[in-house]
Order: structure tokens, then C-alpha cells, then sequence
């Protein structure tokens, strides 16, 4: 997969569409839009009241921040300060593409899009209609993913109505994202990039653009700017999830079949067996298959109402880095846990 590989594709939405949601955004007002990674929940960035009203609408906390997408790289100095080569290599390389970068915030920005920080997470989107929404606009929304704060992120269009009916001034229907989870954030504010969130660009692939080693948030004795994604239980669906080997999954099966429990599995086996009591999901082998198929997967189980969803634990290495970061945060926050 490109991360460029939608760049050039014109979007199916008719003008009058994209025209239409630039209005609704000067104005003040939501618009949920398609992304490569998520569906995001956008407002006008540099106003003060629109972005309250992603918070109230998420249920957000005041204090998590929200990304900055812009319309291309040119923008970057009207959102950021003190700009590192760095940022300009990793932006020339992966953007459009599912990379945010934190930089310091520019002081004419409004503090409200960082959660009171001084510094402001910033990507360029890799889909059709992102892209001529943001350039049409001509400045940076702010758009966080369009669920309910800790839930599990969407993917289509159908997923931000399920979440939020007409509560949105509009939604821009793009199809099914192309990557599925949320983006990388690297950290380019201090003396050293380091990786806050993982993403489906690897920290190996961003140490290869920058030519020195790049290390995870943890790694470096210093205060780390808070990002979205990063609370311990988040991407959340409402029953419990648990993570279990294969092995484990066969014997809770056989539990749930004896007891009548009903419960949901998403397992990498190609199977899609019929027992009883048991809605089974066959998830793919391959990393970026199952990210993109992640948050489908999951809110079809979810919406079964079952007392409980298994996830059979992805492989080991930077490959599945990402899916085992988004998995485990959605086990932590499962079942309306906190």
C-alpha cells in the first residue's frame, strides 16, 4: 500500500457537496468527513467555539488534544513554530499520508486544538475527499475521530451515523477508509523524535527518512505531550474484550457452547465456523488487511449485544505493532470499564 496512492484521485462527491461543508465549517458547525486511517468529526480550527462543540458532542475531556489537518506543507508555519528539518523530510516523504507530527504551537493558535498544551499535532490526510474539503477550506480543521470519546473509531460513513445521528450539520460519505486505524504521531517538539502513537508507518520507516534512531514516548526521560490515542483504555467496544492465544479461544468456545453463553470471536484462522452461541469473525493474516477490517470487525460484534468479545493476540513484531497497541487500549476500556 502507497501512502500516496490516493492523492491524485479526484473524489466522487459533487462540488456543490464540498462547497457546501466549507459553508457549514465558517459557520461554525460540524462536518464529519473520510480520512485514510479514521472518519473524522471537524470543525474550523481557529474557532473557539466550534472545537468546544467536538468536545461536548465526544464527550470529550478539555484537556485531550485534537489534530490539525491541513491542506498541504505550505501551512505549516501558520500552525507551528521553531520548525525542524525533520519535519519538513518526514512531510516531504509520507504526506498526504498517515503520519501527525507535534511541533511547537504557533502562538496565534488557539490553544483549545492542543488541550491547553504549547505544542499541536499536524498531518496532511491521504483521501480524495479530505483533501478537496481541506482545500476548498483553505486552513486547518480540526477533526478528532468521529465516535463518542473512548469508543471504537469509524470507519465509513454509516459508522459516525450510527454514532451520532443527526447530531453532525453533514457527513461526507468517501466509502470505507483505505488504512483503518488511526495515524502515527511522531514528536518532533524536543531535542529527539520519538513515536507517541504507532501507527501503520513504522518507527522503522521514520528513522530510515530522518538517518537517526527514533525512540517510543517511554524511552525518554522527559515530560511527553499528550496525544490522542494515548489513554490506557480507549478504540472501546460496550461488551468486554478479552485477548486470548488460539489455544484459549478454543477453550473458552467450548465453555460458552456448554454454558449457552453467547460471545463473539475475531480470530486469524480463515475459519468462519457454525456453533452455537457463537458469532465468529475471521480476521486476515495479513497486518494491513486487518488493520483496514479492525473497527468493522469490532462494531459488528459490539452491536450483537453479547457478554463477551474474544480477539484472538496478533503476531509479534513492528508489523503488528499498531493492532496490538489499538487492541489492547480496547480491552482496558471494554465493557464500559474505565
Amino acid at each position: 500500500m502507497s501512502w500516496r496512492s490516493q492523492h491524485a484521485v479526484k473524489s466522487a462527491l459533487p462540488m456543490t457537496r464540498i462547497a457546501e461543508a466549507v459553508r457549514l465549517l465558517r459557520a461554525g458547525a460540524l462536518v464529519a468527513f473520510p480520512t485514510e486511517t479514521v472518519y473524522g468529526l471537524g470543525a474550523d480550527a481557529r474557532n473557539n467555539a466550534a472545537v468546544e462543540k467536538i468536545f461536548r458532542l465526544k464527550g470529550r475531556p478539555v484537556d485531550h488534544p485534537v489534530i490539525v489537518h491541513l491542506p498541504d506543507a505550505s501551512h505549516l508555519e501558520r500552525w507551528a513554530k521553531n520548525i525542524p528539518d525533520a519535519a519538513y523530510q518526514l512531510a516531504q516523504t509520507f504526506w498526504p499520508g498517515p503520519l501527525t507530527i507535534i511541533l511547537q504551537r504557533h502562538q496565534d493558535v488557539p490553544a483549545i486544538v492542543s488541550g491547553g498544551q504549547q505544542t499541536i499535532g499536524l498531518r496532511i490526510p491521504n483521501h480524495p475527499v479530505a483533501l478537496e474539503l481541506l482545500r476548498a477550506f483553505n486552513d486547518g480543521v480540526a477533526a478528532p475521530s468521529a465516535n463518542r470519546f473512548g469508543h471504537i473509531s469509524p470507519t465509513t460513513a454509516a459508522h459516525v451515523r450510527d454514532e451520532f445521528g443527526d447530531a453532525v450539520s453533514m457527513i461526507l460519505d468517501g466509502g470505507d477508509c483505505e488504512v483503518g486505524i488511526e495515524s502515527t504521531i511522531v514528536d518532533l517538539s524536543g531535542f529527539a523524535p520519538r513515536i507517541l502513537r504507532p501507527g501503520m508507518i513504522s518507527t522503522a520507516e521514520i528513522a530510515a527518512v530522518l538517518k537517526r534512531d527514533v525512540v517510543s514516548g517511554n524511552e525518554i526521560g522527559r515530560e511527553t505531550p499528550r496525544v490522542s490515542g494515548s489513554l490506557d483504555a480507549h478504540y472501546a467496544p460496550r461488551s468486554p474484550l478479552q485477548l486470548l492465544s488460539a489455544d484459549e479461544i478454543a477453550i473458552q468456545v467450548q465453555r460458552a457452547i456448554t454454558s449457552g453463553q453467547c460471545m463473539g470471536v475475531l480470530a486469524i484462522d480463515g475459519r468462519s465456523p457454525e456453533l452455537p452461541n457463537i458469532v465468529w469473525q475471521s480476521a486476515s493474516g495479513d497486518p494491513k488487511v486487518f488493520a483496514h477490517e479492525l473497527y468493522s470487525h469490532m462494531r459488528k460484534l459490539d452491536a450483537q449485544n453479547l457478554s463477551l468479545i474474544i480477539v484472538q493476540q496478533v503476531p509479534k513484531g513492528e508489523k503488528w505493532s499498531a493492532i496490538a497497541d489499538r487492541l489492547k487500549r480496547a480491552a482496558a476500556g471494554s465493557g464500559g470499564a474505565e
